[in-house]
């Protein structure tokens, strides 16, 4: 169901860019950047449907972005690709992400995902919102001997 991204999925991501945000949208260069730049991981729903993608520096995982298309959400693909990226955090030890105020139903799903908003970023977002920095504490993997994953 969730898969690592090609460059092949591109076009159909910027579709949904476009969809879900709007004027706030990646474009083909900005996606492109985030598939293969350093650190990133980059999933992709099999229907390309939706996508998430993270960026690891040192013990912190930033979460970049998720979208969903609008007739899947609430059917649980956002929690698959936010897991997907939890599962691969390696030695990270906590998530950051933005979120605008506005986005209610955004910064429910993060809440429910064990996610504290632990600061603001006035007016971040180009409608002028505020974004709420929200923070989940990881446990790093560990491998079979019992030392921390890669």
């Amino acid at each position: 169901m969730i898969r690592l991204a090609t460059r092949a999925d591109v076009p159909a991501v910027v579709d949904l860019e476009r969809e879900v945000f709007g004027a706030d949208a990646w474009d083909e260069r900005a996606v492109l950047a985030e598939l293969e730049g350093p650190g990133r991981r980059f999933v992709v729903a099999d229907d390309l449907s939706g996508f998430a993608v993270s960026m690891t520096l040192g013990d912190i995982v930033d979460l970049q972005r998720i979208a969903v298309h609008p007739a899947r959400r609430r059917t649980g693909l956002a929690s698959a690709l936010l897991g997907n990226l939890l599962e691969h955090a390696g030695a990270a030890d906590r998530m950051l992400l933005e979120v605008s105020e506005r986005n209610e139903s955004a910064v429910a799903f993060y809440v429910a995902h064990g996610f504290t908003r632990i600061d603001v970023r006035p007016r971040y977002y180009r409608d002028g919102s505020d974004a709420l920095v929200l923070h989940r504490t990881l446990v790093p993997a560990a491998d079979a001997s019992g030392r921390m994953a890669p």
